[in-house]
């Protein structure tokens, strides 16, 4: 997005710049023209003119829209990860980043990605307002607590990049610096797998972690990781609302209401489970506000959005494995 958001402040600056020119060149003709003489000369009564005015209101007019419309474009780029971006998931924290790889893999102040790939990060905070801002990238977004904020890059070049907290977050704020690394694929690829030092290799994803803390908080317990034919006999026993498919769908609420579940709905459903009940399901189920950390709730929604198209039982105590999508093979 570098060269897009530079292209956009150039033309700002270029355009200010025009019309400082125009002011001062202005200004100085009349200091000049109308400055003081001697004895008691007056000006010339000057009738307005419609040209003048049209001019004066509509130049202004077409180059602010071009402004907007041209400022709009590239924010709404900026906002809207491509489909095929890589996920990552940042953390801040007083005074660190945390980074997690959906493969697995943990850095703390240091984000390493493969060149020329799209990299979405999903990012939260820990205590209190952060900003997360990479000045090469041209990329910045403040990292809140208690909420998910998204943000996305495309590096074009290997090397070693800056990262900074642009928010005042405390007394060692300016130490909370890191460095995004940017890499050859087949480099990236190696990295991933042994970047745990003395060549050990990375087995253990964000989702198979996320399926460890669904199994040992008991969501199994009232949540359906799938469903399947057993669901339509069991659903008026079930407390709460079977999690396959649940990510990305459309959810209709208690109030009548429809949201999406996106991350920020799944993580307050988890955290505040009171303040939106699926229509449907009583409002039985407890917060675990503080029961589990950040790093673990985004395991924990990472695997709720495999469940969109996998069909992993998470109440089970399996190794794992996914179980067959077929209906007819899961009876």
């Amino acid at each position: 997005m570098a060269p897009r958001v530079d292209a956009l402040y150039a033309y700002l600056i270029g355009v200010s710049i025009v019309f400082i020119a125009l002011i001062a060149a202005t200004l100085l003709y009349f200091v000049i023209r109308f400055r003081a003489r001697k004895g008691n000369e007056r000006a010339p009564q000057i009738e307005g003119s419609l040209a003048l005015e049209a001019l004066w209101s509509i130049v202004p007019f077409v180059i602010a829209m071009t402004m907007f419309v041209w400022g709009a474009k590239v924010y709404f780029a900026m906002a809207r990860p491509p489909d095929n971006a890589m996920d990552v998931f940042v953390v801040a924290k007083q005074w660190m980043w945390k980074i997690q790889h959906v493969e697995g893999n943990r850095e703390i102040d240091e984000l390493h990605v493969p060149v020329n790939q799209p990299v979405k990060l999903t990012m939260t905070s820990e205590d209190v307002i952060h900003s997360f801002y990479v000045p090469a990238f041209r990329v910045k977004a403040d990292v809140l607590p208690d909420r998910y904020t998204t943000l996305w890059f495309q590096a074009t070049k290997p090397g070693t990049y800056h990262l900074f907290c642009a928010e005042y977050c405390g007394t060692e704020h300016s130490r909370m610096v890191g460095k995004v690394i940017v890499m050859e694929p087949t480099d990236y690829q190696d990295w991933l797998k042994y970047s745990a030092g003395a060549g050990e290799k990375k087995t253990a994803s964000a989702a198979d972690l996320g399926r460890v803390v669904f199994e040992k908080q008991g969501c199994g317990t009232c949540h359906r990781a799938d469903n399947g034919p057993l669901q339509a006999a069991v659903a008026s026993s079930l407390i709460g609302p079977p999690l396959k498919g649940l990510y990305g769908s459309t959810v209709e609420l208690a109030d009548g209401s429809k949201t999406e579940a996106d991350e920020t709905y799944i993580r307050e459903s988890i955290t505040d489970p009171m303040s939106r009940i699926v229509r449907g399901y009583p409002p039985k189920m407890p917060t675990y506000r503080g029961r589990v950390s950040q790093e673990k709730l985004l395991q924990l929604i990472t695997y709720i959005k495999t469940l969109a198209t996998n069909g992993t039982n998470g109440s089970s105590t399996d190794s794992g494995q996914a179980e067959p999508k077929d209906d007819a093979a899961r009876s």
